[in-house]
């Protein structure tokens, strides 16, 4: 079933870095398990920004022409033959990462581990900074009328928040620590918020992210500019430590202090990633402490819960979109998510406006 789809649609293509522009190409065409969406709203993430400063993240390399993009919403364009759940013009949350079912760790439940998973926007696999993408249906989430595209394409980074809260079983009453508030720590913060945490410590340095991270539910705001946040989270929890600190900043000093603010028997999440492979670590104090530690590499199962969360009003994350272009500036959102950082919270592309 379609909708008078165009044959072309506008599209931002990275040629190197820094350097996009926009360009026509051909409306993908969608298999018979797939769906073709629309696509309303696209937040830039830091992955997007760190492959178009340096053209690489890891061992994932741009080398050819490329569409970034994943935290991504839109409005069901047509359906394959097959798709059973979804109708023109639903709206919808897409989960950014098609796995392939078959494996271990797909079998197993944890398929963000899956070795063949295609992820918007990670090279060769284009991403959603265009009018129009395909994706397979049961990555693609049905979102209530109360919830607005761009909270929908929040849930992506909020994916991240909520799996960090599974991994660590983060309690009801538990007091937690999460250092650094770009937008996946604020996202987190929320997350937390989700999971009954009681008291929510987070910790910057720029005034205006921990201004936003209260606004979110965080109980405590530490500018490490100003304070050592090893001291300060002594101070609050009365010397005992946190039960649970994530660290999503990726920078080694604030994965050291998550690790400090930890209390007996707690557990440390690392979901933010460094730029160095390797970075000290106190293991006398992990093992007399007996520290749990747990990686974070994206998120499984958690859409449902993410968009059932933000539907609630749990927090208004409307207020973290500070930034909003069309498609056809998205050089300048780019510019502007990476050169202010100080100035901006979430930078919002709108494909179709």
């Amino acid at each position: 079933m379609t909708n008078h789809i165009p044959e072309t649609m506008k599209a931002a293509v990275m040629h190197g870095t820094r350097n996009i522009s926009i360009e026509t190409l051909p409306v993908p065409q969608i298999e018979e398990n797939e769906v073709l969406i629309k696509v309303m709203a696209v937040g830039i993430c830091g992955s997007d920004l760190h492959y178009y400063e340096t053209g690489r993240i890891g061992k994932y390399v741009v080398d050819k022409p490329f569409i970034l993009g994943h935290e991504c919403a839109g409005e069901i364009a047509a359906v394959g033959s097959k798709v059973r759940h979804f109708k023109v013009g639903d709206r919808v949350a897409v989960e950014p990462g098609v796995t392939c079912g078959h494996c271990e760790a797909c079998k197993e439940g944890r398929y963000n581990l899956c070795p063949h998973v295609q992820f918007l926007a990670t090279p060769p696999v284009d991403g959603a900074f265009c009018q129009y993408i395909k994706m397979r249906e049961d990555f693609v989430f049905s979102i209530p009328d109360a919830l607005s595209y761009e909270e929908a394409s929040l849930v992506e980074p909020f994916s991240v928040g909520i799996h960090a809260a599974t991994r660590t079983k983060l309690q009801p009453g538990s007091t937690v620590a999460i250092m650094g508030m770009g937008p996946v720590g604020l996202m987190a913060v929320v997350a937390a918020r989700a999971f009954g945490a009681t008291n929510i410590i987070v910790t910057d340095l720029e005034p205006l992210r921990l201004e936003a991270a209260k606004e979110m539910g965080a109980t405590y705001a530490i500018n490490i500019r100003e304070q050592d946040p090893y001291e300060a989270i002594q101070d609050i929890t009365n010397g005992k430590g946190v039960d649970v600190a994530w660290e999503t900043a990726g920078n080694p000093a604030a994965l050291q202090s998550a690790l400090a603010s930890v209390r007996r028997g707690g557990k440390l999440a690392i979901v933010g990633l460094p730029a160095q492979n390797e970075i000290p670590l106190n293991v006398p104090f992990i093992a007399d402490n007996e520290i749990d530690i747990y990686g974070v590499f994206r998120y499984a199962n958690t859409y449902p819960k993410g968009i059932n969360f933000l539907a609630s009003g749990i927090a208004d994350v409307k207020k973290l979109v500070t930034d909003q272009y069309a498609l056809e500036d998205t050089y300048q959102a780019m510019e502007r998510a990476l050169n202010f950082k100080n100035e901006c919270l979430k930078v919002m592309i709108y494909p179709n406006s």
